[in-house]
């Protein structure tokens, strides 16, 4: 088990925060055998799983996996991240995977587990610091055949660094992928896959939930549009029943940004960063791809002036 505290770095000392407000911000990194989970105080703020996570009983076990952030926490505490929906048994909190793709004229799903073509797994840990962690996962295809050893397609550098700032948890959520193998990844022009998704509690409906994007978008009208960030909101699990918020910024260098997004209208709360939904791409033999995203959990629901704000000091404008 390790154990961090975390100071402020000089790039939050330059936000002008208080003292007291110093005092509420020192988080803590702790790893054990199964996870890696950052705390503030007594409050939790996140949990990524490094050990295979079940589903529920007498589910599909081919829906096992690691390397993924559940629960994620609003700052007073109340859980914004659900896993293992009855509808969706491999949406799993805050995660990543490519979906429709080919190696060498061969269809390899990372995402969608009961394909049995491929999945996302974690490979070891490269650093555990004061702001976070950094760890080593994997794409894996299974290119012979469900029961066959698999074959790692991209080697993925994770890294996830924390801070609370001006009352909000802030989550750097950064991905490197490396192509190790001696062909292309195709990835063709799909509604959705790979950047950052994100399940919210299930209890959230089209009555207490909601998206709000920078053009102003909601649950009706907001799927395959621009975003450069997306709010969802409802009433926080296991809180004291109010709502927070979780926004999720698309850094400006990231391939297609402002990317499109994948939300649903029906009324349960699913988002995605889609950096292929209108455009194919592809990841060349030897070549490492990056994306960056931020998210900002909050109590309350969204002001826009607030969130613009955040995207601007993310943006570097």
């Amino acid at each position: 088990m390790k154990t961090f505290s975390i100071p402020l770095s000089l790039a939050y000392l330059a936000l002008s925060i208080t003292p007291s407000m110093a005092d509420e911000s020192a988080l803590s990194v702790r790893e054990t055998d199964d996870t890696i989970s950052i705390s503030r105080g007594e409050i939790p703020v996140l949990i990524y799983h490094k050990a295979d996570v079940p589903p529920p009983a007498g589910i599909d076990p081919v829906f096992h996996r690691s390397g993924f952030i559940d629960p994620l926490h609003a700052p007073s505490g109340g859980i914004v991240t659900g896993i293992h929906p009855d509808d969706h048994y491999h949406h799993l909190g805050l995660w990543h995977a490519w979906v429709h793709t080919e190696l060498d004229g061969k269809e390899l799903d990372f995402w969608n587990l009961k394909a049995k073509t491929g999945r996302v797994r974690f490979a070891g840990v490269a650093e555990i610091r004061e702001s976070g962690f950094t760890v080593a996962q994997e794409q894996v295809g299974y290119l012979t055949g469900p029961d066959a050893e698999p074959t790692v397609i991209l080697k993925e550098s994770f890294s996830v660094d924390a801070a609370y700032l001006d009352g909000a948890n802030v989550i750097d959520y950064v991905v490197a992928q490396t192509n190790v193998t001696k062909k292309p990844l195709v990835l063709p022009a799909y509604r959705y896959g790979g950047g950052i998704a994100y399940r919210g509690p299930l209890g959230w409906n089209a009555e207490n939930s909601d998206y709000l994007t920078d053009l102003g978008k909601t649950r009706v009208d907001s799927h395959t549009t621009r975003a450069r960030w997306v709010a969802m909101f409802g009433p926080a699990e296991n809180g004291n029943g109010e709502d927070a918020t979780v926004v999720i910024l698309c850094h400006p260098k990231n391939h297609d940004a402002p990317q499109h997004v994948r939300t649903w209208d029906n009324g349960k709360m699913f988002f995605n960063y889609v950096p292929i939904q209108e455009t194919g791409w592809e990841i060349k033999a030897g070549e490492t791809a990056t994306m960056k995203y931020r998210l900002v959990i909050f109590d309350g629901k969204p002001g826009t002036d607030a969130i613009e704000a955040r995207w601007k000091a993310y943006a570097g404008e």
